[in-house]
């Protein structure tokens, strides 16, 4: 009680989660009065990030880095324009189709939402929608960048849950693309609402000088895909070979990437690393003072007196984890919960990690969406100027459609075992 308790009151006073979860830890030793757990708290937290998967993380932060460095990015939003420019209503797909081909490259939804933000809301205000609008889908466009490999949270949870990471990542990529398909028909029905008809005369890019920018783009997933699909490289192998080709591309092939773009580059990637290594080990330690207070042997008695049947499980587990988004980091929720709820899925009722993961994962990282925290929420306000308020409100479709998601891989298991 006394650890729910000080993690709760830290948390209502807006302490970084990290920190959070390492005062709760302590205030559990404290309570207990057994001081000698704190001799195996620096053995955990070094242990927690000695894990070789875990560098794929810095890689892909770099990759991203040196991708909005090196141009990649804005060739992604020409060719997307390039090819929907006849489509009514085209920017607005174009935005998401834009948003569909980075998540197959970066894998991280805060640097996407931050990135398209930045490149995409202006652009579709010009296009006469409503900045909110624009805000909102490229808000939710996001989703897809946890979802479609590569992906961080995917590699998190198969460090944490002992999980194959190519498994999650092919996992994710039915679940990615039916998410993309209805977010399309969220535009179908909304975007005529948000726009004000009028339509900027902006030019429309060479259809086959975009492509070619695009198709030396897209080898970058093709790399990390085909690469991981055909046992060619592990998931950290294909982030290194991923990122030196994105340096090539944009240093050499385009010339956008300057050697003055590496050291802030760097710099940021370092920053960023730090920040998630450093809240896996924080949570890791949290969720061994769990294990050692016997919390995953009550839930696990709690769960089976409340059903015996799988399905229910994971419409329960569905409901919890989004209430816990609501108010816990994605990746904190993550590496506390799985280590509780992954071994009642797999032996209590034979559930496959793969399955459980991808629908733990996409549910997590939906409460980027919804507040009080909703990261990617503020972070698509203060990027686009929107009010957040309204972006709120708008954006409740593109949450409903994704809850859509998350219970058709629930009652279809399908979705994420079938490619494998």
């Amino acid at each position: 009680m006394t650890v729910v308790v000080a993690f709760a009151l830290l948390l209502a006073l807006g302490l970084p989660v990290a920190f959070v979860l390492i005062a709760a830890t302590f205030a559990f030793v404290g309570a207990t009065g057994n001081l000698r757990l704190l001799e195996s708290l620096p053995q955990i937290l070094f242990n927690s990030i000695e894990v070789f998967d875990l560098l794929a993380i810095p890689l892909f932060i770099l990759l991203g880095e040196l991708m909005n460095e090196g141009g990649i990015t804005r060739r992604i939003v020409l060719a997307a324009r390039a090819w929907l420019g006849w489509v009514p209503h085209s920017m607005a797909y174009v935005s998401l189709s834009a948003n569909l081909l980075l998540a197959s490259i970066m894998g991280s939804a805060t640097a996407q939402i931050a990135v398209m933000s930045r490149v995409m809301v202006p652009e579709m205000e010009r296009d006469g929608y409503s900045r909110t609008f624009a805000a909102a889908l490229t808000a939710s466009a996001g989703l897809l960048g946890p979802i479609i490999p590569p992906s961080m949270i995917f590699i998190i949870y198969g460090v944490v849950g002992q999980v194959s990471i190519k498994d999650m990542f092919i996992g994710g990529i039915l679940p990615g693309l039916l998410l993309a398909a209805l977010l399309c028909a969220v535009i179908a029905f909304g975007a005529a609402r948000a726009h004000d008809g009028r339509t900027a005369r902006a030019e429309r890019p060479d259809l086959w000088k975009a492509t070619g920018g695009a198709l030396l783009t897209l080898s970058i997933p093709a790399v990390i895909v085909g690469g991981i699909a055909f046992g060619i490289v592990t998931p950290t192998e294909s982030a290194a070979v991923a990122t030196l080709l994105a340096a090539i591309i944009g240093g050499v092939v385009f010339r956008e990437l300057k050697w003055a773009h590496l050291s802030p580059a760097l710099e940021r990637t370092a920053r960023n690393t730090a920040t998630v290594l450093f809240l896996i080990a924080a949570a890791k330690v949290f969720g061994w003072v769990l294990t050692f207070n016997q919390v995953p042997q009550s839930a696990a008695a709690l769960l089976q007196a409340m059903t015996s049947d799988p399905t229910v499980f994971m419409v329960l587990v569905f409901v919890f984890l989004m209430i816990v988004g609501m108010v816990l980091d994605g990746i904190a929720a993550l590496i506390v919960l799985v280590p509780i709820l992954l071994p009642i899925a797999q032996k209590t009722y034979g559930i496959d990690p793969v399955h459980f993961g991808v629908m733990t994962c996409l549910t997590l990282t939906l409460g980027l969406l919804t507040p009080p925290v909703g990261a990617g929420l503020y972070v698509a306000a203060a990027m686009s100027g929107a009010a957040l308020g309204r972006l709120a409100r708008a954006i409740l479709p593109f949450i409903a459609v994704t809850c859509a998601v998350i219970l058709a891989v629930v009652f279809l298991p399908a979705l994420t075992t079938a490619l494998r």
